[in-house]
């Protein structure tokens, strides 16, 4: 028996159109028949100069697990062949979870009564493990050529989404704050 909330999971999943059936699917067998207590789904379409990519993020939170699953366009080797595409779900129990940050982007700041977010980014961390982004190293000098090592930065295990009105509009915004305030009690609960 599906409840509300996966009933508008399911509804959301088919608004944003990016392979319904697929996420859904793979959601379900991530969320494993607990009970969804919130989600939030956010599409994004992004360009180059030749290619269009899509991605989609889904967040499920149930009573003890956040649920992450991204869908992406896979890269073809052949252009006749069918679109493919890479789904990905991780479960995350919210005891696993050290912080939820929330930056607001807000407008007409010094108005507090008006002010108003305009952007939500939520970074959500977990777990010990760090990913290390590398680079090579090196100074300023076109003429250099000393090696400089290498230079990167460290990132916690986590996920991060920005939500916009200007680009997704104020309803995906109010959802995003509402997913967000639900996670925040949830991992205080915990």
């Amino acid at each position: 028996m599906l409840t509300d909330y996966a009933k508008r999971l399911r509804a959301e999943l088919d608004r944003a159109g990016y392979y319904p059936e697929l996420v859904a699917g793979v959601l379900d067998v991530a969320v494993a028949e607990e009970e969804v207590h919130a989600f939030l789904v956010h599409p994004e379409t992004t360009f180059d100069h030749t290619e269009v990519f899509r991605h989609l993020t889904a967040m499920v939170l149930t009573q003890s697990r956040l649920i992450i699953g991204h869908v992406d366009d896979a890269p073809g080797s052949n252009p006749d062949a069918p679109p493919a595409a890479l789904a990905t779900t991780e479960a995350v129990g919210l005891h696993h979870i050290r912080s939820v940050s929330l930056t607001h982007g807000v407008s007409d700041p010094e108005q507090a009564r008006a002010a108003r977010t305009q952007e939500l980014t939520l970074s959500v961390t977990w777990g010990a493990s760090q990913s290390v982004d590398l680079a090579p190293a090196g100074c300023g000098d076109p003429d250099c050529e000393a090696d400089h090592g290498y230079t990167g930065a460290l990132a916690p295990e986590g996920v991060e989404l920005r939500v916009a009105a200007p680009a997704e509009g104020e309803k995906a915004l109010h959802a995003a704050i509402a997913f967000a305030r639900e996670l925040s009690a949830a991992t205080a609960r915990r």
